[in-house]
């Protein structure tokens, strides 16, 4: 054997490793065989949750992406380099999670991250969460920051009134809110004036069927820091909202629990809630947010009160708890976000299948969807009572003042629905009665059965509210041509009025409860919710 062929050796394993390389090489070169790995680091009953299931599902069918969940008991016991890897990180705070080990973890492996989980620890200061919406610009009740961890007086003092507290100089009357700082905390108070009864609504998490509950105590805690905001009277709704990303906003409503406590649950146990359609300076509020917090997956609450939505809350990392729409519209977006951020680095043939000034045109699993704007409809009443009419000739010069005085004689009518307007008429009717019983009436030309029956309708309910009662004056000139038989009055050349009181068309029991309904699946129905 010659000296070169004793120089020559082979590892079979470094071999065998050298082709698989090449092989991943030209893999990579035609888009094949690769995908970006998608990891959840998260608490198991979040990471293991339905929405969390029901969007990784879907995000699974794009050809070039797969996930893999954490599991908790290497998140909580193992280091950093033990963790598995991966190419994109979906990592989100809850109670009891490790925050700062998933800060190292990034770190380390460098993917990229979906939410900020530096801006996380902010999420859970309400102080911080405050602070930054004040500096974006971004409408919310005012407040002021009772911190009594601090030694400057200018920051920890309160003043307390019997209706009203004074927090660092600011006064808040009751009705007040009173928030922890600490966002895990959420035990929220309200507190009501004497003259509402005073006392407090303590709200905390839902526990069984309830959400909150009411202590006669007034007076505000004395331990802890806090934030103090006014009370927003809103119609007695939550607002909800959940982004992905600047451009999408999913909202529903639910029912307040500053109302009775009581939580409204459907017929599998869940908490009911409606789809809400954002205007667009909401809109607007939610990509604020998203952007400001760096949470592209990010929750937070609105309070609609006095024509404006102010926030009220910032949660961080959410997910819509039950809508098919919701979870494919997620899954979609964040796939396209993914691969657009990763697709050039590992040469996956891919491009993004729409832009932002391109239609509102959403593609999904079920093909491309739509944008709702509105919803125009036509709806009939349900059972109501029925309508009813009765008509008369008047003469008396009351009747023509009142005519007069609301322009009749401009157009030939007038027509009165206001309360104080019919109450005008009832009071002519009343008088003009009053001076037939005392037989003073042998100039009213009009009857007393008819009298009767004006002031009869316009007595009912003891007060003038609604749409089912109104009265319209025409004139005659040369008095009322009856055109049947059936109609009182008699032929007459002297101008007169003809008095036409209508009322009736009120829903009856089964009626409410028929638009009740349709409303609740109209709710359901609009934008597309269930």
């Amino acid at each position: 054997m010659s000296g070169s062929d004793q120089n020559i050796s082979v590892d079979p394993l470094r071999e065998s490793r050298t082709m698989d390389q090449d092989c991943q090489d030209d893999d990579m070169q035609d888009g094949s065989g690769k995908k970006v790995i998608v990891g959840i680091c998260a608490m198991g009953k979040k990471s293991n949750s339905k929405p969390m299931r029901e969007i990784l599902t879907r995000m699974e069918e794009f050809e070039y992406i797969t996930t893999i969940i954490f599991p908790e008991d290497v998140i909580l016991k193992s280091p950093i380099e033990d963790w598995p890897l991966c190419d994109c990180l979906i990592s989100f705070h809850s109670i009891g999670f490790p925050l700062e080990k998933a800060q190292a973890y990034a770190a380390l492996r460098k993917p990229y991250v979906i939410n900020n989980l530096d801006m996380q620890h902010d999420v859970q200061n309400r102080i911080a969460v405050y602070t930054i919406l004040q500096r974006e610009g971004i409408e919310m009740p005012r407040f002021a920051i009772l911190d009594r961890s601090s030694s400057d007086p200018a920051k920890c003092t309160l003043v307390e009134g019997e209706d009203h507290v004074e927090v660092n100089g600011v006064v808040f009357n009751k009705p007040f809110v009173e928030k922890p700082v600490s966002a895990e905390d959420h035990n929220i108070y309200i507190y009501y004036p004497t003259s509402a009864g005073g006392g407090s609504q303590r709200l905390f998490r839902k526990i069984g069927s309830r959400s909150s509950v009411y202590f006669s105590e007034s007076r505000v805690r004395k331990t802890g820091s806090y934030i103090y905001e006014d009370f927003m009277a809103t119609d007695g709704t939550d607002v909800k909202v959940y982004t992905v990303g600047p451009d999408y906003a999913h909202a529903e409503a639910r029912k307040s629990p500053a109302l009775d406590g009581k939580v409204e649950r459907d017929s599998e146990g869940k908490e009911v809630r409606y789809p809400v359609i954002l205007s667009h300076q909401e809109k607007l509020i939610a990509r604020k947010v998203c952007m400001a917090f760096e949470q592209t997956v990010c929750g937070f609450d609105l309070l609609r009160a006095n024509g404006k939505s102010y926030v009220c809350d910032v949660n961080g990392f959410s997910f819509v708890k039950n809508s098919s729409k919701y979870y494919h519209d997620c899954a979609r977006i964040l796939g396209n976000m993914i691969l657009r951020e990763l697709a050039p680095g590992f040469h996956i043939p891919w491009a993004m299948p729409f832009q932002l000034d391109d239609p509102p045109i959403v593609p999904t699993t079920l093909g491309k969807m739509m944008e709702l704007r509105c919803v125009v409809a036509v709806i009939r009443h349900g059972d109501r009572t029925p309508k009813q009419k009765m008509k008369m000739e008047v003469r008396h010069p009351k009747f023509f003042e009142l005519f007069g005085k609301y322009d009749g004689y401009k157009d030939g009518h007038a027509k009165l629905k206001k309360p104080k307007q019919l109450q005008e008429i009832l009071d002519i009717a009343r008088g003009l009665l009053v001076q037939i019983e005392q037989n003073k009436g042998a100039e009213i030309e009009e009857k007393k059965g008819k009298l009767e029956q004006l002031k009869s309708v316009l007595e009912m309910y003891r007060h003038f509210s609604g749409i089912n009662r109104k009265v319209q004056l025409k004139y005659q000139p040369r008095g009322w041509k009856r055109r049947s038989s059936s109609e009182d009055g008699e032929a007459s050349e002297t101008p007169s009025l003809v008095l036409i009181l209508k009322w009736g068309g009120e829903l009856t029991p089964a009626g409410r409860i028929q638009a009740e309904e349709l409303g609740r699946i109209f709710r359901c129905m609009y934008p597309g919710g269930q």
